[in-house]
């Protein structure tokens, strides 16, 4: 349920002689009037980048040291600033990936930046065997701030959902003492199962059957679907969910690894929904790119989980839960949730009316600032278009899917420039077709 990422050590680019270096023609396109009429379908999409020779040996050196675990995009990132990454070559991109929605304060954030380095100053690893001021600070910022009463700190999205699975099974066993606690769990994924959560809202009426089958320990559903393909719950979907689960003693788990922390214009995505869950996952943003993943459970879950159950050697460390801290801060000040729902509204429909009569764009979708274009063909070609024209994409879903998770600081500027060059290089879809 969560991306890995890579980092290249790399010497850094300084942002601005980065910007200096870049062509005129990449100057002219971050600047493109969008009062201009759209293109014919037969435009030319981006001319392709010529692939230094100092990238082509960082590509050459991790084909021969890394394992193939990733089909990375043909771009050495060495630095970043705000929402701009630079590359080995001194080439600006706009960064609508935020690092697949982990840095939600953008890059270099100076007062993650400052938190983190005093506190490195400080202390940065001392085990869970003894306390440490800024976890536990952590924990009460994110109880109090939620459905919870208790928070668990790991390393990462996956780590945080098996801690979901392990506390779920350990519930369950206390629950039934006989020996007959339910051991299975639910879930809803595209690559897993083959259908969205929208799909299975009309036959919610199996799905309950399987919870009540008492067989069902937990229920993971994400409100907002991310690597799925950016796919919006109802809230009459989750509240049956929570019905289901508590007839029949099921655990409900909220994955928001993804869509929580004010990805939506909400400080947790399930709130516009009105549902709460016994225990929530979160990770990517909540330290602005360091490492952490949460899971926030009820007592009642909690009061389940001994001693020894369950642990971890780094998660929740000093150094990044003062980070998360930091990022909390920002994202709880008053009005930028508001900034966040203001701004996607905005996006998503200047890509309705800049996309909208294009024949394979299908849908526009999501919510706040985690935002779907839906084509019908393989999206692959439009982002790699897009990276020749310095802006940088992810896809989800069957690959058919262009995924926007900018920085939640991204600026309206920046969110009609990935519009229109999100315009600019459509034709590069026919050339795939044809």
């Amino acid at each position: 349920m969560n991306s890995l990422q890579s980092f290249l050590a790399v010497a850094p680019v300084k942002p601005a002689a980065a910007a200096a270096r870049l062509p005129s023609s990449r100057r002219a396109r971050v600047s493109a009037c969008l009062a201009t009429p759209a293109p014919a379908p037969t435009a030319p999409a981006a001319a392709r980048r010529e692939l230094s020779a100092a990238s082509r040996a960082v590509m050459a050196d991790e084909a021969k040291y890394i394992v193939g675990t990733y089909k990375r995009a043909q771009v050495v990132f060495v630095a970043g600033r705000g929402c701009k990454l630079y590359d080995i070559d001194g080439r600006e991109y706009l960064d609508m990936a935020a690092g697949i929605a982990v840095n939600a304060l953008g890059h270099g954030d100076p007062d993650v930046d400052a938190a983190a380095a005093d506190q490195r100053g400080r202390l940065v690893h001392a085990s869970n065997v003894g306390y440490t001021v800024p976890q536990v600070e952590l924990a009460k910022r994110l109880v109090e701030a939620s459905f919870a009463d208790r928070a668990f700190f790991a390393n990462s999205g996956t780590e945080a959902n098996e801690a979901a699975i392990k506390f779920a099974r350990k519930y369950q066993r206390v629950a039934h003492p006989n020996g007959d606690a339910p051991t299975e769990f639910m879930s809803f994924t595209n690559c897993f199962h083959g259908r969205t959560i929208g799909s299975l809202a009309l036959t919610s009426k199996e799905a309950k059957k399987v919870i009540q089958s008492g067989k069902i320990a937990a229920v993971f559903v994400e409100p907002v679907q991310g690597e799925g393909g950016i796919h919006s719950a109802t809230k009459e979907f989750l509240q049956g969910l929570r019905d289901a689960c508590d007839e029949a003693g099921a655990l409900l788990v909220f994955d928001e690894v993804q869509c929580g922390l004010g990805r939506t214009g909400y400080l947790w995505a399930h709130e516009v929904y009105g549902v709460l869950p016994d225990i929530m996952t979160l990770a990517k943003p909540l330290a602005n790119g360091l490492p952490i993943g949460v899971a926030l459970v009820t007592e009642k879950v909690a009061a389940a989980i001994h001693y020894g159950d369950h642990g971890t050697t780094f998660g929740g460390g000093p150094f990044v839960c003062h980070a998360a801290l930091a990022t909390l801060d920002k994202i709880q000040k008053p009005g930028f949730l508001a900034e966040v729902t203001k701004k996607g509204e905005y996006f998503k429909q200047l890509l309705k009316t800049k996309l909208g009569g294009n024949p394979h764009v299908k849908e526009i979708r999501g919510a706040g600032l985690i935002v779907g274009i839906e084509l019908d063909v393989p999206a692959g070609p439009l982002v790699d278009a897009c990276l020749d024209a310095g802006v940088f994409l992810l896809t989800a879903g069957k690959g058919n899917v262009v995924r926007l998770v900018p920085a939640l600081i991204v600026s309206e500027k920046e969110l009609e420039q990935a519009a229109e060059v999100i315009r600019e290089c459509l034709p590069a879809l026919e050339a795939s077709t044809s």
